[in-house]
C-alpha cells in the first residue's frame, strides 16, 4: 500500500508504512506509463530484424540502454540486459573466472558480500578455484592493506559490493579500482543497492563489471543489468547457451516493455538522485536521533558516515526482532536481507562485524525511499518507541538491567 493515505497522521495510522526500500521499491508511476504501449502495441521482438515491429522494439530497447550507461557513465554498449542483479552477479563471476581460468585461478571477495556472490564463489572452490574472503572491521568495511596482502600473481577477479544491503556501508570502490587496475586484475562490484541512488562513474572509479537490479531503483522487477568494460576488454564465458543475444554473453529474448521500464527509471534517478539524496538522509537522521533521545541501549550497525542515506540498521537491547516486528504491524520493515529472511539464524553480515549472537537477534533494518514523508518518519518512531518499551516491560532481562546487574556476569542454570 502506498504511504499516502488519507490516514497518515500521528493519531491515525495508516494501513502499513512501507519503510523496507532496500527489499525493492514501487515502481514509479512515470516508469509504468512509459512501459504500458510496449505491452500491447509496440510488442515486436526486438530481436527480429525483418520488418518495424522488430525495429520498433530494438529502437525501444537501444534507447533504455543508453538511459542506464549514462546512469553509470559507461558506454551503451557496455550494458548486457539480463533477469536482474543475482543473474549479472553469477555471470560477472563465473563468467569470468572460467574465461581466464587457465591463466589464473585466484578470486577476491568479502565475507558480508550477497549470498548470490558467496555462493558463486563457494561453487568455484568446488570447482578448482582458490578464493579470499575478506573481513570487515566494526562498520562492514574492508581493511584495504588486507586487499593488497590478499593479492597474488594469479589472481583474476575481485568481487566486493558497493553497498551492503542490510546496514548500508559504503565500500571505498575507488580504492579498490586503482588497485586492481594497477595490479592487472579485474573488478566487480555488485551496486544493486547503490545504482540510482549513489554517484557512479565507472571510469573514474576503475570498475570493469557492475551489477544492476531495476527494482531496486523503482523500476520493473525480472530485469537488470551487467556492465562489461570494453576497453580494456573483459572477456565473459556465458553461462546460458541460445542464439548469441547481448554480445553472446546472455542468450534469450528480451522483454522489451521490462528493458524500457529500466531505462524510464534510470532516467529518473539521473535527475533527481541528488535532491533524493538529501531528502533521505534528512530523514535518516530525523530517525535514529529521535529513537537515541527516547530509547536507551539501542545501537546502529554499520557506518553512520559511509553509509547509504535511507538505511537504519538498529539494534533494540532487551528486545527480540521477529517479536518487534509482529508489533510493528503497521511499519512494513525487516530483520536483514529479504533474499535470506527464511533464516532464523542471526545475520551473517551482523556476525561478521561483531555484532554478538543475542544483539543480532534483536536487529531490524529501516529504510527510507522516495515516497517517504516526515510525517511517515514520525510515525514510525512513535510506534517504535511504544513497541520496544512495551516489549522491554515484558522482559526479566530489562528488569535486571534497571537493577545495574551485569547479565554477563550472570550464570545461567541448565535447568
Amino acid at each position: 500500500m502506498s504511504n499516502n493515505t488519507k490516514d497518515n497522521h500521528l493519531d491515525n495510522k495508516p494501513s502499513v508504512l512501507y519503510l523496507d526500500y532496500q527489499s525493492t521499491t514501487p515502481c514509479d508511476s512515470r516508469v509504468v506509463d512509459e512501459m504500458i504501449p510496449y505491452f500491447t502495441d509496440t510488442f515486436g521482438n526486438p530481436h527480429s530484424r525483418s520488418h518495424a515491429y522488430g525495429w520498433e522494439s530494438e529502437a525501444a530497447v537501444e534507447k533504455a540502454r543508453l538511459s542506464v550507461s549514462k546512469l553509470i557513465g559507461a558506454n551503451s554498449k557496455e550494458i548486457i540486459f539480463l533477469s536482474g542483479a543475482t543473474e549479472a552477479n553469477n555471470l560477472a563471476i563465473k563468467g569470468t573466472a572460467n574465461f581466464y581460468k587457465e591463466q589464473k585461478n585466484h578470486i577476491i571477495t568479502c565475507v558480508t558480500e550477497h549470498k548470490c556472490v558467496l555462493n558463486s564463489c563457494r561453487q568455484l572452490e568446488q570447482e578448482g578455484f582458490h578464493v579470499t574472503y575478506l573481513p570487515v572491521d566494526s562498520n562492514g568495511l574492508i581493511n584495504i592493506e588486507d586487499l593488497e596482502k590478499s593479492i597474488t600473481k594469479n589472481t583474476s577477479l575481485v568481487s566486493i559490493m558497493m553497498a551492503n544491503n542490510e546496514i548500508g556501508s559504503i565500500q571505498p570502490i575507488k580504492e579498490i579500482g586503482q588497485i586492481c587496475r594497477k595490479n592487472n586484475i579485474f573488478f566487480h562490484t555488485d551496486a544493486a543497492q547503490a545504482a540510482g541512488i549513489l554517484k557512479i562513474d565507472v571510469e573514474e572509479m576503475n570498475i570493469d563489471l557492475l551489477s544492476i537490479s531495476a527494482h531496486k531503483m523503482y523500476g520493473p522487477k525480472g530485469i537488470g543489468a551487467l556492465y562489461v568494460r570494453r576497453k580494456p576488454r573483459v572477456r565473459i564465458k556465458a553461462i546460458i547457451s541460445g542464439g548469441g543475444q547481448e554480445r553472446g554473453m546472455r542468450s534469450g529474448t528480451l522483454p522489451v516493455p521490462l528493458c524500457v521500464g529500466f531505462g524510464k527509471a534510470a532516467d529518473i534517478c539521473i535527475h533527481e538522485m541528488e535532491k533524493e539524496h538529501e531528502k533521505t538522509l534528512n530523514l535518516k537522521n530525523h530517525m535514529w536521533s529521535s529513537l537515541q533521545e527516547k530509547l536507551p541501549d539501542i545501537y546502529l550497525n554499520g557506518d553512520e558516515k559511509k553509509s547509504l542515506p535511507g538505511n537504519l540498521n538498529i539494534s533494540f537491547s532487551y528486545v527480540e526482532g521477529e517479536g518487534l516486528m509482529m508489533g510493528l504491524k503497521d511499519l512494513a520493515v525487516s530483520s536483514g536481507s529479504a533474499c535470506t529472511s527464511s533464516s532464523l539464524e542471526a545475520s551473517y553480515v551482523l556476525k561478521s562485524i561483531g555484532v554478538t549472537e543475542d544483539l543480532a537477534h534483536t536487529s531490524i533494518r529501516f529504510c527510507i525511499g522516495r515516497k517517504t514523508s516526515l510525517r511517515d518518519i514520525d510515525f514510525a518512531i512513535k510506534r517504535i518507541v511504544e513497541e520496544v518499551n512495551r516489549l522491554r516491560e515484558m522482559s526479566p532481562l530489562w528488569e535486571m538491567s534497571k537493577k545495574g546487574i551485569d547479565l554477563s556476569s550472570v550464570q545461567w542454570s541448565d535447568y
